[in-house]
């Protein structure tokens, strides 16, 4: 593979590690841990690995040595910068444990352990990936492990290859399968230990333990140098508003971060709208007043930021969604051709629901009814809401100049920034941050865990300071309801809207609106001054502030 400069320079990049993953270390254990929600009924479907306590690592006297051992890795879900550092790092830790030891990657996610179509990872191969973006190594795949026929098929050729742990690096579901596999193995005796890593760009994977998701950082940089590049367009030309749909399907962090680094006059944040009880009309008129506040002004022109997943935020809309899955999961909506699907749906709706479903455009009124993905989620990414929002703000405005309220233009241009973020080379938070999670990830294999997610905290300070360590999967679970069945699952991190990330933001928004704030990030910077090169997201900063 022919390489660009910069990928020669980030080559020779060594990522920087936390003390206590530098030399010999010993395990600290807290105390027991207890799911976020629903205990007992966690506890009954996990009792092999519910309860375990958090583990926290610290520098030791001495050597970390292991017999020989073989590891399996897998990149399950959607890309993110950075699952190529986790790979290296895990890399350098088990050879560091014992240079005899073994990396096997599966191909193509989770598929590949059950298909059974693997590779082993050598110096020479991870060595071309380092500090790179993607998850091309092993590639992904979204193949979910919830049956015990996978499980098995899985350790068939888990006990061929003498592998003692296998880590999956993943989001919420990828993880949640992660837990489920772990359990199976220790309930069976099976002796193969799991170990997660957390992964999403859509930053919803956090909690006390998990400060940020890594490719979080990466993402909102890569996404905000495009945005800024827009702001500075639109400041030029002065003639329309820019719709940018962002990543975030299930919260709006993606949003709230590139809002805090580019000052937008209009931003929407999901869980916000959920809060305030917002119908469709009622995000619409917001928009609308802030284009003819603005236009007032003279300035017929402005941003505004849409989390992807807006549309499930607005509580009449996510009722809806709620009893269209259960629906779509009745035995009779299987197989069905696709105007049929529509009919059947229709019949089963609630009357409340049934007139929601019938107000909203034909388009949207389709994909809510029709494709989901794997883990029976809303598509909500192949619905157009930039285009919807701004083709119901322009018929507002329409209203209203006839009626005599609005007098200025407005014209619209729309984007949908997701997969430009999803593979880019990694910040040098994320180079860092990635690495450490893979080469903690061995420690927790090397001191015999199971069920544990990797964890680095104190990540707003510099790498010297970061704490490593491990939670119980466990401990993020509550039950949900997913295709008409409540299921174990982690607990998706939303917005707070009482956190001070959100409350900054929520300070600054009226001013933005009216004035023409804008701030231009740039490119990422991996050279040159710290305060430039090796800051944290905004919402790190201020949630550790």
């Amino acid at each position: 593979m022919e390489k660009s400069a910069l990928q020669i320079a980030r080559a020779a990049y060594q990522p920087k590690l936390p003390k206590a993953l530098r030399g010999a270390l010993k395990v600290i254990e807290g105390a027991p841990t207890t799911s976020v929600a629903d205990q007992e009924e966690v506890k009954k479907l996990f009792p092999n690995t519910y309860g375990m306590p958090s583990l926290k690592f610290e520098p030791t006297e001495g050597q970390n040595d292991t017999a020989i051992m073989n590891i399996g890795v897998i990149l399950s879900g959607g890309q993110a910068p950075g699952g190529h550092n986790v790979i290296s790092g895990l890399f350098d830790g088990i050879k560091k444990l014992n240079p005899e030891n073994k990396l096997y990657g599966f191909i193509l996610g989770p598929g590949g352990l059950v298909d059974h179509n693997y590779k082993e990872l050598t110096a020479d191969i991870i060595d071309e990936y380092r500090n790179t973006g993607g998850f091309d190594i092993i590639g992904s795949g979204r193949t979910k492990l919830e049956k015990k026929e996978q499980f098995d098929k899985g350790l068939e050729i888990i006990k061929k290859l003498g592998i003692k742990a296998l880590v999956i690096i993943g989001g919420d579901d990828s993880n949640t399968n992660a837990c489920v596999l772990a359990e199976y193995y220790k309930s069976i005796g099976a002796g193969v230990q799991v170990i997660g890593c957390p992964k999403t760009i859509d930053g919803d994977l956090k909690n006390s333990e998990i400060e940020t998701s890594f490719g979080f950082d990466t993402a909102t940089k890569t996404y905000s140098e495009v945005i800024g590049n827009i702001m500075r367009d639109c400041n030029s030309a002065r003639k329309y508003w820019h719709f940018i749909k962002l990543m975030g399907r299930s919260a709006s962090h993606v949003t709230l971060e590139c809002a805090l680094q580019t000052h937008p006059n209009i931003t929407l944040i999901g869980e916000e709208v959920e809060d305030k009880n917002l119908s469709l009309d009622d995000v619409v008129t917001q928009i609308a007043n802030v284009v003819k506040e603005r236009s007032e002004a003279g300035n017929n022109f402005g941003v505004a930021l849409i989390p992807e997943g807006i549309i499930e935020f607005i509580p009449a809309i996510k009722k809806l969604i709620a009893e269209l899955n259960d629906v779509l999961a009745l035995p009779d909506a299987q197989n069905l051709g696709r105007s049929e699907q529509i009919d059947f749906v229709k019949s089963h709706l609630c009357a409340d629901n049934l007139e929601v479903f019938n107000s909203l455009p034909t388009s949207v009124a389709r994909q809510l009814a029709l494709d989901r993905d794997p883990h029976g989620n809303v598509q909500v990414s192949l619905i157009e809401t930039e285009k919807l929002l701004s083709t119901m703000v322009s018929a507002k405005l329409d209203q209203w100049k006839k009626e005599g309220k609005f007098n200025g233009k407005f014209s619209a241009q729309h984007h949908f920034f997701g997969y430009e973020g999803r593979c880019a080379a990694p910040s040098n938070f994320d180079a860092d941050y990635c690495y450490s999670l893979g080469f903690n990830a061995s420690m927790l294999i090397a001191a015999g865990k199971t069920g544990y997610m990797s964890s680095i905290k104190n990540t707003n300070l510099p790498v010297d300071q970061w704490i490593a360590g491990g939670i119980p999967i466990t401990m993020m679970m509550n039950m949900e309801k997913r295709n008409g069945e409540m299921k174990p699952v982690i607990r998706k991190a939303l917005v707070e809207l009482d956190g001070k990330p959100f409350q900054y933001f929520a300070s600054q928004r009226d001013k933005w609106a009216k004035e023409t704030s804008y701030v231009f990030p740039g490119p990422i910077q991996y050279f040159g001054p710290s305060e430039v090169c090796d800051q944290p997201t905004k919402t790190l900063t201020l949630e550790k502030a």
